[in-house]
């Protein structure tokens, strides 16, 4: 997932280097987003998480994502800049969900927690090129691209050759193209869908960490040294609510955690505003609680699906929860700098996030009282 935001991580430079516009320059974070949602889309029509090997298909993705984000080290203009980035994002796509579904065949007791791990090291993964820019301060940008690069290659070379599926493997699928649709029918699988289409319309950890990573290039840092190193603080901070969300899911049930995540997330999208005039370590301190809390549910949405859908058909269950989720993601991402400007800042701009947390602890507060919950985390809900 280094690729993701290997681009987005050096955007000053590119548009220096490149004479971008701001418009041009949001292209090469869009690229991304529009390339994954349209690749999850395409693989879950085909069906190609529950065809394929799993590993096959994570270390194949993985080449094409290193090699497709490394185009940029060749300064190729902004079209073909554009395209290389939604090739990124196409490959991505098959990396997130099938390693989900592959995270999935190793447990039934404490599937949380690992898939909890699992989206935890993504979120850790795709904050990475921040962390990159943060660390070379003054050297060449093509020294974070090729970072990116590296990294993906390297974890293309430890599922092709270290990796396999786990004792619980799904039953295979045959191609039905329909599956993509009636996945939703299932009410426990409609609820959770609904959930994290709720928090995705409100944010993932990518668009928020990429907001922030905004807001910190126009304003103060907190306690951080750098807008980059900020962004990456918070971003990262969901790999540590994912740990914690996975915990508390096995232990009392998805639902209540999910539930509790989105109404602190919730409470973080009322209070920043109050807090955006500092101190300048409270803005930060809500902004990490928010990277935490807006990471620690999404991993157990997806846990969830892999509990109540047809079990032929999960790898497609998840690449379509996914697409969805992230295609909302896109708008989300767009939408708010216009909100922004319209307010005048972004100081009271995150107030139109907050019904997406409340839809979504609906969504599963009411799951939690159909039968279909005692599927989920061993009877717990």
């Amino acid at each position: 997932m280094t690729c993701w935001f290997s681009a987005t991580a050096v955007v000053p430079e590119l548009t220096r280097d490149w004479l971008l516009n701001p418009s041009q320059a949001g292209w090469l974070t869009n690229g991304v987003q529009i390339g994954f949602v349209s690749g999850a889309l395409i693989s879950s029509l085909v069906n190609l998480p529950d065809l394929m090997r799993l590993t096959r298909l994570i270390a194949i993705s993985a080449l094409v994502a290193a090699s497709a984000n490394a185009v940029l080290l060749f300064d190729p203009g902004w079209p073909v800049a554009v395209i290389a980035r939604v090739v990124t994002g196409m490959a991505l796509a098959g990396i997130y969900p099938p390693a989900m579904k592959l995270m999935a065949t190793w447990f039934r007791r404490g599937r949380g927690l690992a898939m909890g791990a699992l989206i935890g090291a993504l979120t850790f993964g795709s904050s990475m090129p921040h962390l990159f820019r943060a660390v070379s301060d003054g050297l060449d940008w093509r020294l974070v691209v090729s970072l990116a690069s590296l990294g993906a290659v390297l974890s293309a070379a430890i599922f092709g050759l270290l990796i396999r599926e786990g004792p619980y493997a799904f039953a295979r699928a045959v191609f039905d193209p329909r599956r993509a649709l009636t996945i939703f029918r299932d009410r426990g699988v409609l609820l959770a869908n609904l959930a994290i289409l709720a928090i995705c319309g409100s944010f993932t950890p990518c668009g928020h960490g990429l907001t922030f990573a905004t807001v910190a290039e126009q304003g103060g840092v907190g306690p951080f040294a750098s807008p980059s190193l900020f962004a990456f603080i918070v971003v990262a901070s969901g790999a540590a609510g994912c740990i914690l969300g996975g915990l508390l899911s096995d232990r009392i049930g998805r639902c209540l955690t999910t539930a509790g995540m989105m109404a602190v997330s919730g409470a973080c999208a009322l209070l920043i505003g109050f807090a955006f005039d500092g101190p300048e370590w409270l803005l930060a301190l809500i902004a990490v609680i928010w990277g935490v809390t807006i990471a620690g549910d999404s991993a157990q949405f997806s846990t969830a699906v892999t509990e109540l859908a047809d079990p032929r058909f999960i790898g497609t269950a998840l690449t379509l929860q996914v697409s969805i989720g992230f295609a909302l993601t896109v708008l989300t991402i767009w939408i708010m700098p216009h909100i922004a400007a319209a307010l005048g800042g972004w100081r009271w701009a995150f107030l139109v996030l907050l019904p997406g947390p409340v839809i979504g602890a609906w969504a599963m507060l009411r799951l939690r009282k159909l039968p279909e919950a005692a599927r989920l985390a061993g009877g717990r809900g």
